[in-house]
């Protein structure tokens, strides 16, 4: 309702000029941005306000807490098999990142 009245004041305003009555476009573009601006410096907290409410009443879905812990649980093995391979390999000296430094002959 503010934000209309952000608008509507502005525009009535406007409109008693008579340059502007006859540009009615013009006078409706101007209170547009007027309202907005408006809006954006005065009308914050109400809106804060309004969201945050929004949020606190809507029911929080179910989910595991730390699903992220199982999930890094089942890849560690997967990546040490990783790096196990790669050593094994590798004529570092043990460490794929020795392999990739060495400069060849």
């Amino acid at each position: 309702m503010l934000r209309l009245l952000a608008f509507v004041v502005p525009f009535g305003v406007m409109m008693l000029f008579p340059v502007l009555r006859e540009l009615y476009w013009l006078a409706a573009i101007f209170a547009a941005l007027i309202g907005l601006s408006l809006s954006v410096l005065f009308l914050r907290r109400p809106l804060t306000e309004a969201t945050a409410g929004l949020g606190e009443d809507r029911p929080r879905p179910r989910r595991p807490r730390r699903w992220g812990a199982a999930d890094a649980a089942s890849e560690d093995p997967l990546a040490d098999q990783v790096l196990r391979d790669a050593s094994a390999s590798s004529p570092g000296g043990g460490h794929p990142e020795n392999a990739q430094n060495r400069t060849a002959p």
